[in-house]
């Protein structure tokens, strides 16, 4: 029979090597994590195929470039050379809009919520007029598509342009709560609210640098970030929302002018499409297979990128898809966009 000592000692093994084994597995498991952590950065896992659940897509529709000397482009970024970005990117459909027998009757009443009279003066079989009583203010909208612009006399009625706008968190704030008074604010209408300063000079706006020196804000309402990227548009600048906002304490001449260019994304209706390379993107700017959303001051043609990303582009007119692009941000100003789906992906 083992004695109580022997039992004590065989007890004291079992506790010691059982304690070495959990820190094996401990130790184990951690270097097995880092391993595969490791692993995985050099040979990350594949991405599933894209769907292609669209089909062939519809090009992006962009301005024709004009007058544009010939350019040449050198690249100096960050990275020292061209990122690597996503292989592949998200298309979401876009519903179209179509007439109906009460398109008349809901305009009115949106403008009537706006502010602007509940009568209408046709301007064409799908654009009506309004206007706002005691004011020099007008809105045309178009009763298809909801799309709108305001619009404000100021030779008629200079007194909005009598007091410093307000600071721009409250001119964003404004414009939010006019929208929202007519049901107009979309969630996905919250992306970032740059301001422009501006001033009435000769009877044009021109831009400032303080809000001291403006007589008038411009409030742009981008859209958010879709799977992290960005949303630009035509003008990189400015949002295809925008109001103009005045230092007047009155509703009626506080927001004069803006434009309501806001089209639907579909969130639950998305496809995948393989994306171009960055080096397909740049020899795809260089054969002018994009467009030049600013030139900025590079008129002798010479630009340097030193930035390249993706980003959705933001159509000012009614699309059937939201799509990602390129862009390709140079010195002085420089601003060029790229379609990103691969182009076999892109219909006749």
């Amino acid at each position: 029979m083992a004695t109580l000592t022997q039992v004590a000692v065989k007890t004291r093994k079992v506790i010691k090597y059982s304690i070495y084994l959990v820190i094996f597995l401990i130790i184990a498991r951690f270097a097995w994590g880092i391993g595969k952590g490791i692993y995985r950065s050099v040979f990350p896992k594949p991405p599933p195929p894209p769907t292609l659940a669209f089909g062939k897509l519809p090009e992006i529709t962009f301005p024709e470039n004009k007058d544009l000397p010939t350019l040449e482009y050198q690249v100096d970024t960050v990275e020292g050379g061209l990122p690597t970005l996503d292989s592949q990117g998200m298309v979401y459909f876009m519903p179209r809009f179509s007439a109906n027998l009460l398109s008349l009757e809901v305009a009115q009443e949106r403008a009537a919520k706006l502010g602007f009279n509940a009568g209408s003066e046709a301007v064409s079989s799908s654009l009506y007029r309004f206007q706002k009583e005691n004011t020099a203010a007008s809105l045309e909208m178009n009763i298809i598509t909801g799309i709108f612009s305001i619009s404000y006399d100021l030779g008629r009625d200079p007194s909005p342009l009598a007091t410093i706008p307000p600071a721009p968190e409250v001119a964003a704030s404004q414009v939010r709560s006019f929208l929202s008074s007519a049901n107009l604010l979309p969630e996905d209408l919250e992306g970032p609210s740059t301001p422009e300063f501006l001033k009435v000079e000769s009877g044009n706006l021109v831009s400032v640098l303080s809000l001291s020196e403006a007589n008038l804000i411009r409030v742009n309402l981008f859209r958010k970030n879709y799977n992290n990227l960005p949303a630009v548009t035509i003008n990189p600048q400015r949002a295809n929302v925008w109001f103009l906002v005045s230092g007047d304490r009155s509703r009626g001449r506080q927001i004069i002018g803006g434009e309501f260019h806001y089209f639907p994304v579909d969130e639950e209706q998305w496809a995948t499409y393989p994306l171009k390379t960055s080096e397909q993107a740049l020899a795809a700017l260089k054969a002018s297979e994009g467009y030049i959303a600013s030139l900025g001051q590079n008129t002798d043609g010479k630009v340097t990128i030193r930035r390249i990303y993706l980003a959705y582009f933001d159509p000012p007119a009614q699309a059937q898809f939201y799509q990602p692009v390129f862009v390709f941000v140079g010195d002085k100003g420089f601003v060029g966009y790229v379609p990103a789906i691969s182009p076999e992906y892109y219909g006749e």
